[in-house]
C-alpha cells in the first residue's frame, strides 16, 4: 500500500509518485480512491434548460464528491470539437493552448498572445462552476492535454494565473487516469484517487494551490467511454439556443478511435481577477518539482520539457 511507503523527512510525493509510475512489478491500486464506488449528491441549483443548452444531464442528476482534508476539491462524475488531423501528427499531439496561452518556458501568460477562447467551452465552465457556488467565472485560458497509455503528468502547481480565488476546472475523456493530490509543499503526502471520461474536477478554495500530477494512465473501465467503436452512432438533434454544434459521423469515428487508447485533459482557468490587467514586468513561477519536470514523461524517450519547439506536436488555437 503506497501510504505505508512514506517515513519521516522523506519527499513523501516523489515517492508515491514513483510507486504509482512504475511498471514491473505494478503498483498496488487498493489505496486509490474512485468515485464511481461511493454515494453522494449535489443539489440542483441551475435550470435544466441551460444544461441541454451545454450538452449536459440536469444537475440533479450530477454525483458530486469531496476529498476529506482537501476543502475545495470537487469531483463530478458523468457530465459526458472534434479534431481532424493526419495520423501521423495526431498520434504525436501532446498540447494545445486556448484563450491566453501559457509559455511553458516563463510558466506565464502574456496580453500578445491571445486568441478568442471557444463561446462553448466558455458556457460548459460557467455552467459547472455556476452549479459549485462560483458564478460569474469567466473562461480565459485553457490547456487540452493529450496522454497516451505511457503518459504522466509531474509533480506541480497552477500558479501562473494572477487570480487564485477562482477554481481551475478540468474534465476527463478517453481512458482513465491516477490523479494524486498533495498539499501546499511539494513534501505533503498526496491522496490518489481516479479520474475517469465524463468526470469533473473542481480545485476550489485552498485547494486551488495544491501540488497534484498524474503518474499512471489505465484502461477505462468496461462500458465507461462514451463513443464506443463500430456501428452508427446516434446524436439527438439540438435542443432551442443549443451552443453544441452538430458532429458527423465521420468526425465521431475519428475521435472514438483515439479515446480507445489515449486520454484527453481538457483544463479551464479565469487568468485575471474582473478588472484586473496584466503586470507591465511578467512574474516568473520556479514552484514546479525542480527534480522533475510538469511536462510529460512519454516512457520511451524519457522526460520531455513542454515548448514550442520540442519534438512532440503542439498547436495554440487561432
Amino acid at each position: 500500500m503506497a501510504a505505508s511507503m512514506v517515513e519521516g523527512g522523506e519527499d513523501s510525493f516523489r515517492k508515491i509518485f514513483k510507486f504509482y509510475r512504475r511498471r514491473n512489478p505494478p503498483p498496488d491500486l487498493s489505496d486509490v480512491i474512485d468515485f464511481s464506488r461511493c454515494a453522494s449528491h449535489l443539489s440542483p441549483c441551475s435550470s435544466s434548460w441551460v444544461t441541454t443548452r451545454v450538452g449536459l444531464q440536469p444537475v440533479r442528476e450530477w454525483r458530486a464528491f469531496g476529498l476529506r482534508g482537501h476543502p475545495g476539491t470537487r469531483s463530478r462524475q458523468s457530465l459526458n470539437k472534434v479534431w481532424m488531423q493526419a495520423r501521423t501528427l495526431l498520434e504525436r499531439l501532446r498540447w494545445v493552448t486556448l484563450g491566453y496561452h501559457y509559455n511553458w518556458d516563463t510558466k506565464t501568460y502574456s496580453p500578445s498572445s491571445h486568441t478568442p477562447f471557444p463561446r462553448d467551452l466558455h458556457l460548459l465552465s460557467a455552467h459547472v462552476t455556476a452549479a459549485c457556488g462560483f458564478p460569474g467565472f469567466i473562461s480565459e485560458a485553457g490547456i487540452l492535454n493529450y496522454y497516451r497509455s505511457d503518459s504522466s503528468l509531474g509533480i506541480h502547481v497552477d500558479e501562473s494565473e494572477l487570480d487564485h480565488t477562482r477554481p481551475l476546472l478540468s474534465f476527463s475523456f478517453g481512458q482513465s487516469a491516477i490523479f494524486l493530490l498533495g498539499g501546499p509543499r511539494r513534501q505533503d503526502p498526496p491522496r490518489a484517487m481516479l479520474m475517469h471520461s465524463g468526470d469533473v474536477m473542481v480545485m476550489s478554495g485552498p485547494s486551488r494551490l495544491l501540488y497534484h500530477a498524474v503518474p499512471r494512465i489505465l484502461p477505462a473501465p468496461p462500458g465507461r467511454l462514451a463513443l464506443e467503436t463500430g456501428g452508427s452512432i446516434q446524436t439527438p438533434p439540438p435542443q432551442e439556443g443549443s451552443v453544441v454544434e452538430p458532429v458527423s459521423e465521420e468526425e465521431w469515428a475519428v475521435c472514438s478511435r483515439y479515446i480507445q487508447s489515449s486520454r484527453v485533459n481538457v483544463t479551464v482557468r479565469q487568468v485575471l481577477a474582473p478588472g484586473q490587467k496584466f503586470p507591465e514586468t511578467p512574474r516568473s513561477h520556479q514552484t514546479t518539482d525542480p527534480g522533475q519536470t510538469d511536462g510529460y514523461d512519454d516512457g520511451e524517450s524519457g522526460k520531455r520539457k513542454r515548448s514550442s519547439s520540442d519534438s512532440p506536436y503542439a498547436a495554440e488555437t487561432h
